[in-house]
């Protein structure tokens, strides 16, 4: 090996070691309020809730949690690293613009309109402005039904909406979940 060989080769191990280094440490960019891309796998995932009427927006709703989220224990905070994703779909109507309802009584699902993403991360809340909107460590990215085109809609709405449930680590519908999930089954079983 030559001299500048050697030389290339220390030079390349130490810039992977310095990029590695950031990667985990404190100085790791912390991802903001529409930096939270949707997860390609997330319908594989635990099941939050699903077919969640909400005839005020005319839409249903399915809710995707990934597995560190799933293994939280009921009365916990959900930890960093949970992220979930919202499929916001149209409320099928009928001709006279009434809800269509299934025999269950439920909303029935129209096409796919959004996609929205809440993730969870150490310090991830801290530039959020105005304070007050903050969601602890909570961000949120919303997209249209190709999950790739950022919504119009604006964040600050989401943040606004999920204030009031602090106390259940600004989750909505926690209770609902860990009453439906029961105990903790392993990934994969929903």
């Amino acid at each position: 090996m030559t001299r500048y060989t050697g030389l290339a080769i220390t030079t390349s191990l130490l810039a992977l070691a310095g990029g590695c280094s950031q990667m985990g440490g404190s100085s790791a960019a912390k991802p903001k309020d529409g930096e939270l891309a949707v997860p390609a796998d997330y319908r594989s995932w635990p099941k939050f809730l699903v077919n969640i009427d909400r005839p005020d927006a005319k839409q249903v709703r399915d809710i995707y949690l990934n597995p560190t989220g799933h293994a939280t224990r009921a009365g916990d905070p959900f930890p960093n690293g949970t992220i979930s994703v919202m499929d916001i779909f149209a409320a099928r109507e009928n001709p006279d613009g009434t809800l269509m309802k299934g025999a269950d009584g439920k909303l029935l699902k129209g096409a796919l309109a959004k996609v929205f993403v809440m993730g969870k991360g150490a310090g991830w809340g801290e530039t959020v402005t105005p304070a007050e909107l903050k969601n602890g460590d909570w961000i949120y990215s919303g997209f249209k039904a190709d999950a790739r085109t950022p919504s119009s809609d604006d964040i600050a709405t989401c943040r606004a909406c999920h204030l009031p449930v602090a106390g259940k680590d600004f989750v909505h519908r926690y209770d609902e979940y860990f009453e439906k999930r029961g105990s903790a089954p392993a990934y994969g079983k929903r």
